[in-house]
């Protein structure tokens, strides 16, 4: 009798330690905090049948599934293994609270504060703030980078419905995907978190309708910016960024696939076919948001004559430290095309694909004809955040593969 009370015991401990650490389906309103400010996203959290949760960050109307959550002891883990990323926090009935924590040099390491609150989501004001400014448009913004006594020209797109605040900022090299807030009183709040980026903006609205303060980024990133109502400004066109130097028109290379298989240009699979190169990276966002335009794209459009190969440059060069990463990034998007480790990501990237003056961002893309020739460089990459702007991207690449599929 003594032991059947022991071990009832010891059950009672075990599903009370069930019941305190398994969630049901919620949404919460969640923060990193840099200091002392929250920047704020939303995450809908589903039990799956195997144990574990399945979690979608929201960032306005992004969301964003991230990698496979699981409880370990009172703490829930969210990865974003592409990223090296990984949310951490202690459970405690509606509350959350841990931190987000990186991967340096194969340590996790803590980064930035983390909290969440069981409930709706909301951004910076708790209810809609009445308001009479409407910032809509589009801004001619420039990111003062003070070390270097100089600043960086974006496009800023607002699009305000009553106190509520979503957008975006485009670059040449790339967007800060989607961007939701608020506006309180005389201020704009704007906040994005993506696994790997952390974006945070707080701006005063002068009575000029400039929009004056300050990006946080990040860790510890942090840039002054000004933002001026222009409706026609525009970046340098995204194909003259990158270039073929002097004398030549085509691209040779030959990169390793994560089995160590050698992928050339000139292989059979390629040749008389319009191939298109995706200079990309695990680690960067914007390249996902290509990568997902470009596989349905593909499995629609391969049996036309079209191939795609995806550059990979990662921050290690050795095949055995980032092929699995970019095996990870293959199987989570369902890539079928060859995804090749071309280089490392630094200012020397460039000297992979010589006969390019340099990369300038990522991803940027390579259109070869049937005859090997390059035929455009675009740099950069509008994703579905930007609105209009991705659907003229998606456009004016399909006019071009059409181009050169008909010559």
């Amino acid at each position: 009798m003594k032991q059947f009370f022991a071990t009832l015991l010891a059950l009672s401990y075990f599903y009370s330690a069930v019941a305190q650490t398994s969630l049901p389906k919620s949404t919460w309103r969640a923060a990193l905090q840099r200091e002392n400010h929250d920047l704020p996203f939303g995450l809908e959290i589903t039990p799956k049948t195997n144990g574990k949760y399945e979690v979608v960050v929201i960032n306005g109307a992004e969301r964003l599934p991230m990698d496979e959550a699981y409880m370990e002891g009172d703490s829930l883990h969210i990865p974003m293994l592409i990223f090296d990323s990984d949310l951490v926090a202690k459970v405690s009935g509606n509350q959350m609270k841990g931190s987000w924590k990186k991967n340096r040099n194969g340590k996790w390491v803590s980064v930035l504060p983390f909290k969440a609150e069981k409930g709706n989501v909301y951004w910076f004001a708790k209810t809609p703030q009445a308001t009479t400014k409407n910032i809509s448009g589009k801004y001619a913004t420039y990111f003062h980078r003070p070390e270097r006594k100089d600043s960086s020209f974006a496009v800023g797109i607002l699009d305000q419905k009553g106190s509520k605040l979503a957008g975006t900022f485009l670059t040449p090299t790339g967007d800060y995907r989607y961007l939701a807030g608020d506006i309180v009183g005389d201020s704009l709040f704007m906040s994005c978190y993506d696994g790997s980026h952390a974006f945070l903006f707080r701006a005063a609205i002068l009575p000029n309708g400039q929009i004056k303060g300050g990006l946080w980024s990040g860790i510890s990133g942090y840039q002054p910016f000004t933002a001026t109502l222009d409706p026609s400004a525009a970046l340098p066109p995204p194909t003259a960024l990158t270039y073929l130097k002097p004398g030549y028109e085509t691209l040779d290379f030959s990169f390793p696939d994560t089995k160590g298989n050698v992928v050339s240009l000139k292989d059979d699979r390629y040749k008389g076919k319009v191939v298109v190169l995706q200079i990309s990276g695990t680690w960067c966002p914007n390249c996902m948001d290509e990568t997902r335009f470009m596989v349905p794209w593909y499995k629609k459009n391969a049996s036309r004559g079209v191939e795609i190969i995806g550059l990979m440059f990662e921050r290690s060069g050795d095949l055995k430290v980032s092929g699995p990463k970019i095996d990870f990034m293959g199987k989570r998007f369902g890539v079928p095309y060859p995804l090749l480790l071309a280089g490392v990501v630094d200012a020397n990237a460039g000297k992979a694909l010589p006969a390019l003056n340099n990369i300038s961002g990522y991803p940027t893309t390579i259109f070869i004809d049937k005859k090997g020739r390059v035929r455009e460089i675009h740099t950069g990459f509008s994703g579905p955040g930007t609105g209009k702007y991705y659907d003229e991207f998606i456009e004016d690449f399909n006019a071009l593969i059409n181009k050169l599929l008909s010559e």
